[in-house]
């Protein structure tokens, strides 16, 4: 399905039933990296799994900016008249869901984030390494929005009220101490490190953070 929001078009695929959970993917993806967990989530929830803009089959996009996409999600809540819905976020979607909350706190109620980060330099010195040697080939507006954004303060994160579990893998491209600045500074914060697992192992095309969110959102 298809829907015009904030001055451009959101595709989204609806599944289930109960109350709305939206999913956003991460940088370069689409919703088909939910393609395992969709089934599991549908049995409690009503799923919103999105294509977030410039990605998947929602409209294209020459210019990237995290609160262009927060907005976005803002305008599709509203579109749809979706009364308080959870919004779950991995990587770029994590950044997206945060915003979301500090634009809009009284929309999400309460919001789950994998992998995310405040700034560029919350990311470890090899991934940034890469994606700046990335860029100088490519000019790829994509790998521009990781090295230039999001820009969110601890100070911001204290405005947050509503229920956030934080999620990254033992080998996250977000670094250990940057996740861990993250759970403390929310107010209402939960932390969970999955042993053993990268930074979207666990998460694309795997059903293993399933459980932990609907338990944190149940």
């Amino acid at each position: 399905m298809e829907i015009n929001v904030n001055g451009t078009t959101i595709w989204y695929e609806k599944t289930g039933a109960g109350e709305p959970l939206i999913l956003l993917h991460g940088n370069g993806e689409s919703h088909g990296i939910f393609s395992e967990a969709i089934p599991l989530l549908a049995e409690r929830f009503t799923v919103y799994a999105t294509d977030t803009r410039g990605h998947g089959k929602s409209a294209p996009a020459g210019v990237f900016h995290y609160t262009d996409m927060a907005e976005d999600m803002a305008a599709f809540i509203g579109a749809l008249a979706l009364e308080k819905p959870a919004v779950y976020g991995f990587s770029d979607g994590g950044i997206t869901a945060l915003l979301l909350a500090l634009r809009h706190p009284d929309l999400p109620s309460r919001i789950a984030v994998s992998g995310a980060n405040l700034r560029p330099g919350g990311l470890t010195r090899a991934f940034l390494k890469d994606s700046r040697r990335g860029y100088r080939k490519t000019q790829d507006p994509l790998t521009k929005l990781m090295l230039t954004e999001p820009h969110i303060s601890l100070r911001d994160l204290k405005k947050i009220r509503v229920p956030v579990l934080v999620t990254a893998g033992e080998h996250d491209l977000v670094r250990e101490r940057h996740t861990l600045r993250i759970a403390r500074a929310l107010p209402c914060g939960t932390l969970k490190i999955f042993a053993g697992e990268t930074h979207e192992s666990y998460i694309v095309n795997s059903t293993k953070f399933v459980p932990a969110l609907i338990s944190f959102l149940s």
